[in-house]
């Protein structure tokens, strides 16, 4: 029998891979809803655009699980500081390798790795960007363009992310589109 880990990262179309993660979220608590789905059509968008030189479906798979011991309620600093690494763990106990693991882990910047994978720049902006643009309880989305800032002048303003210039790009592209 197949593991988990072999089944979603050999699954190509994305549809399906979607649907797929829909089905185990019914059957295993993981976190997964439309803002999951919202980030993973970005950075699929993001890497086709531009492109990025990544193995698209990698990251696509990884935008689909790297929260998935994310609580859904309201979380305590604390909480939101460890999601990433439990989230990690449990994908590795489940047959996902060290590498996407620490892909997945890497994409906020808690863990203070040193040498980032590039796959995971991408998740982190594509978080970052997702993130900023939901409604959530206790908060407006809020618009593309005031987003793309508050990233890059506050929350990435210390770091190194090696896709930011291109992901600025990106959106002033699809910006373009959308007005």
């Amino acid at each position: 029998m197949q593991k988990f880990s072999e089944y979603i990262l050999n699954e190509k179309d994305f549809v399906k891979k979607i649907n797929i993660m829909e089905l185990v979220s019914k059957k295993v608590p993981i976190f997964f809803d439309k803002s999951v789905i919202f980030k993973a059509i970005i950075a699929k968008l993001f890497i086709e655009t531009m492109k990025i030189d990544v193995d698209e479906n990698l990251v696509i798979t990884a935008c689909l699980l790297y929260a998935c011991k994310k609580s859904k309620d309201a979380q305590s600093l604390d909480k939101v500081r460890s999601y990433a690494q439990e989230s990690a763990d449990f994908l590795k106990k489940i047959g996902f390798s060290e590498r996407f693991c620490k892909i997945c882990l890497e994409h906020n910047r808690y863990n203070n790795s040193k040498s980032r994978e590039k796959e995971s720049d991408i998740l982190e902006l594509v978080d970052q960007l997702g993130g900023m643009m939901v409604d959530r309880e206790e908060r407006r989305g809020f618009p593309l363009d005031e987003a793309i800032v508050l990233i890059e002048h506050r929350n990435l303003k210390d770091y190194d992310n090696i896709y930011l210039e291109t992901f600025k790009e990106f959106i002033n592209k699809e910006m373009e589109i959308v007005v």
